[in-house]
């Protein structure tokens, strides 16, 4: 278990949600965010890899095909340090509820798999705090490799972690990756409390569950928007 005593000093809430591609984490989350909005309640919501000031650099690096294991893993972590500073620590120093679309658990995953020392990673993202909660998506390898490779006509090289050398069918590669992210994935939940979700539930079964825990967890009407007469 990891003791945070930094995120007891902040009144705001950090709520992330983790799992493998196509595990419905986006979607879910997406609809938590709308169900809190529409409580009424103080919501801010990051994404990885979204800060403006990294993205250009990110975009070129991987078109050229430039990035190794070490520099992917910094410039991700440039742009989680970047929205951690300029959005999610003020926020939760605000007393908002930050819910993040994946978070530092997921360098921890890819970066690992593609050969980056583990406790390298984890001193690299130590000035961030771990959050309230982190929902992990547990979504069968088949059910999420085919909800992403249904609705997609081309991989790209390092989504696809063509960069690995696992195989030069891009689906192949796809599938190896994700094997190799999702057992990551397992070693990673009861070290970080990661909170299961059973990723091949319905949408409408997975929301359900994820209020409740949301509901059990935080005392939301804290969270309220103040309204002035």
């Amino acid at each position: 278990m990891i003791v945070n005593h930094e995120r007891e000093c902040l009144p705001g809430r950090l709520i992330a949600v983790e799992g493998l591609d196509g595990s419905g984490k986006s979607t879910q989350i997406y609809l938590l965010k709308r169900w809190l909005e529409m409580k009424g309640l103080k919501v801010f919501f990051t994404e990885w890899n979204s800060s403006f000031i990294v993205k250009k650099a990110t975009s070129k690096g991987k078109k050229r095909q430039l990035l190794t294991p070490t520099t992917f893993s910094l410039i991700h972590c440039t742009d989680f340090a970047d929205r951690y500073e300029r959005q999610i620590l003020p926020l939760l120093k605000a007393g908002f509820l930050v819910l993040c679309d994946r978070y530092m658990y997921t360098a921890f995953a890819r970066d690992a798999v593609r050969g980056c020392s583990k406790p390298w990673l984890h001193k690299l993202y130590s000035f961030a705090c771990h959050p309230d909660i982190t929902l992990f998506f547990n979504t069968p390898l088949p059910v999420a490799l085919n909800r992403i490779l249904g609705g997609r006509p081309q991989l790209k090289y390092h989504e696809a972690g063509l960069d690995m050398g696992l195989s030069h069918d891009p689906y192949e590669s796809f599938r190896l990756f994700q094997g190799r992210i999702y057992e990551e994935y397992l070693a990673m939940k009861d070290r970080f409390d990661f909170v299961e979700v059973d990723g091949s539930a319905s949408i409408e079964e997975q929301q359900q569950r994820v209020r409740e825990i949301i509901t059990a967890s935080i005392d939301l009407p804290r969270y309220r928007c103040r309204t002035h007469s």
